[in-house]
């Protein structure tokens, strides 16, 4: 299959999946993960008509997307992977949507950059739904106590949840612990679903879903 086919084949897998659930089509946004693709990988897929894409390093995205997001006005661009707070700067800049606000320390650098910058990306929370030492995210029961902290000492409008649950784990009972806490911060987006996973994800209530290799194939 070409790059395209493989987008179309996930969208219709999403719109079955919605259908499935009772959803409302569209309800659930492809986020189309390039991270380690070429300029010229992603071009295709923005050609097929592609507007929201997901990156995991700020620096490796400089070297790729202000070009792209010059040659095509209405990209949406996610950042999806860890940030450094050295690194808050560059993100404002140039994402328009931050989905790993995991820590203190990182949203009160965003806090200030936003303000220095005059810019308000979309922020969401990254929740460590499997309390996975090696991963972000905060722990699910300190969720609701982080979004209030952002939301009223750092003036900061949380929009979202994310999660990644552990690899080796039935994904729906993370999806599902994420949509509660979601619920519980008043909260109305999702952020949750990938390659392997990404129609259960629809199912328990995916706003978003972030699929990369099944778009653009191995790394």
């Amino acid at each position: 299959m070409s790059v395209e086919e493989r987008l179309q084949d996930v969208k219709d897998r999403i719109a079955k999946a919605e259908q499935y659930s009772k959803r409302s089509a569209g309800s659930a946004v492809l986020v189309a993960v390039s991270k380690t693709f070429e300029a010229d990988d992603i071009r295709p897929v923005i050609a097929a008509g592609q507007r929201v894409f997901g990156e995991n390093r700020v620096q490796e995205s400089q070297s790729k997307w202000p070009d792209l997001k010059s040659e095509t006005s209405d990209i949406e661009l996610h950042l999806i992977g860890p940030l450094q707070s050295n690194k808050a700067a560059d993100a404002v800049e140039l994402f328009d949507v931050i989905e790993t606000v995991d820590r203190e320390k990182i949203a009160r650098a965003l806090a200030e950059e936003m303000k220095r910058q005059g810019k308000t990306p979309k922020l969401y929370v990254q929740v460590n739904t499997g309390l996975e030492p090696q991963k972000a995210g905060i722990a699910p029961k300190e969720t609701a106590d982080f979004v209030t902290l952002c939301r009223e000492a750092l003036g900061l409008s949380i929009e979202g949840l994310m999660c990644i649950p552990p690899a080796d784990e039935n994904p729906g009972p993370h999806f599902a612990l994420l949509a509660k806490l979601a619920q519980e911060c008043g909260v109305e987006k999702l952020s949750m679903g990938m390659s392997g996973d990404f129609e259960t994800a629809v199912e328990f209530g995916a706003t978003s879903v972030r699929v990369g290799s099944a778009i653009f194939g191995s790394r």
